[in-house]
């Protein structure tokens, strides 16, 4: 491993593990020898990092030159720790460690106080009815979408008909109980919406739909606004 790599590994590891961290636990995060881990130790410390502590007394980040501080507000800090807090929940395991990760990297931007604030906030997050897992697909959508690739899916729709499709998903979609893709579906050569527990099987395939999805993604939500408008019409509801 790449030095740099790995001081910005033990950079991290300081961030994110409760402190102080032993050198032990350290040199296990960024595999290397508790000598080498001391000697990386210095060298972030010559570069700027304030660590304190040292050798058989672990190790505390107080002050981290690769991150700015951040200013928020205490209503901020709850909203940060509330929302990463529900995709922890709701996520598959990849990106509810993500969201410990980034609720780690802005906390140690924080002045201490405002630190305090988040490891203590006042609202947490819990569920008596959990979701079900996270589906075994939501990664690789994930993926496809960013990369804008274009995904075979095995589908089951409601009423049990199985079906074979190509689909161009455009945006992963959380609700109260599922989760839904929204895509254009290359069979139908239309928008759908895709329950993710419905799909059997995904596999990523080498076709590329880039530069579309953004526009794509903005008329699909805008064609969804217009049904909506529509059937709020036919019942006599206002518009919110």
């Amino acid at each position: 491993m790449a030095r740099s790599d790995r001081l910005f590994r033990l950079l991290d590891a300081l961030r994110r593990l409760p402190q102080p961290v032993t050198a032990a636990r350290l040199a296990m995060e960024t595999e290397v020898s508790e000598r080498t881990l001391y000697r990386d130790i210095e060298t972030l410390r010559a570069g700027g990092a304030l660590i304190d502590g040292a050798a058989g007394y672990g190790y505390t980040l107080t002050e981290d030159p690769a991150l700015p501080p951040q200013m928020f507000t205490r209503l901020e800090v709850e909203a940060l720790v509330l929302g990463l807090s529900e995709v922890r929940m709701a996520g598959d395991p990849e990106l509810a460690q993500a969201a410990e990760a980034a609720l780690a990297k802005i906390t140690a931007t924080l002045p201490e106080r405002v630190q305090r604030q988040a490891v203590h906030a006042v609202q947490q997050t819990y569920r008596f009815e959990r979701r079900p897992p996270a589906p075994a697909a939501l990664a690789l959508i994930r993926q496809a979408c960013w990369d804008e690739v274009a995904v075979d899916i095995s589908y089951t729709d409601k009423a049990g008909a199985q079906s074979v499709r190509r689909i161009w998903p455009l945006s992963v979609v959380f609700l109260d109980r599922t989760l839904m893709v929204l895509a254009w579906c290359c069979l139908r050569q239309g928008f759908r919406k895709f329950q993710l527990h419905q799909i059997a099987d995904a596999t990523l395939t080498d076709t590329s739909f880039r530069p579309r999805r953004v526009p794509l993604l903005r008329e699909f939500l805008q064609e969804m606004r217009r049904e909506g408008q529509a059937r709020r019409g036919a019942l006599g509801a206002p518009d919110p």
